[in-house]
């Protein structure tokens, strides 16, 4: 494959999976079972705030960006279109998806809504231009004060969950769902899209750890 063909290939790779997380997301939110730990907190800070939990997305997104600086973290292409194009897609995505009162139906958007967010995670992930800005966060924190990454992301992700669910974010059995599943599914979807390196090899993306790697928008 030649340079120009990867590169867009990757930048493909990069949008639709930002995009499909974002909708994937908007899914989560039509279930109404359970969001995943970011969206728990932006979900209570739209109820607060009365703007759109994309709006709040996008808001939040561009915050922790910014502790990024005293963490001498560099954000990539993919970080900065992160903060946007997930947010942007999941009001996108809600404003076409009616709302669903049906137990039965509920559950298979929250299974299809968790799925499809493994399928954008390795999109995103491999496409490799960069963590999104919140695992950006989690390793930049690992690296300034010595802990683990699993460590970091665990304090990070029940603050967050624990303050979104006061603020009135919902929390249930697809949190739990996303968390038991969010790892393999990424994995396997990570080397589904691998991209090839330039030597014709396999990207050392597609066997990193979903510790290191996964997407928390």
């Amino acid at each position: 494959m030649s340079t120009r063909a990867r590169l867009g290939r990757r930048l493909i790779q990069l949008y639709a999976g930002l995009a499909l997380y974002g909708a994937s997301s908007a899914l989560l939110v039509r279930a109404g079972l359970g969001l995943e730990p970011w969206n728990v907190l932006h979900q209570g800070l739209a109820e607060l705030t009365g703007l759109t939990i994309g709006v709040v997305s996008v808001i939040v997104g561009a915050v922790v960006l910014l502790l990024w600086a005293p963490l001498r973290q560099r954000p990539g292409l993919g970080t900065v279109s992160n903060v946007f194009v997930v947010g942007l897609a999941m009001d996108g995505a809600l404003a076409l998806l009616p709302g669903v009162h049906s137990p039965a139906v509920r559950v298979l958007l929250l299974v299809a809504g968790v799925v499809l967010n493994g399928v954008a995670t390795g999109l995103y992930i491999a496409a490799r231009f960069g963590p999104g800005p919140r695992d950006g966060l989690m390793t930049g924190l690992h690296r300034r004060t010595g802990r683990s990454i699993r460590l970091m992301r665990t304090a990070v992700e029940v603050a967050v969950v624990a303050t979104g669910f006061a603020l009135g974010g919902t929390i249930g059995v697809g949190t739990v769902l996303y968390a038991l599943t969010i790892g393999p599914l990424a994995q396997l979807f990570l080397r589904v899209f691998a991209v090839p390196a330039p030597s014709g090899g396999s990207t050392a993306i597609s066997t990193a750890t979903p510790e290191r790697v996964i997407l928390r928008p």
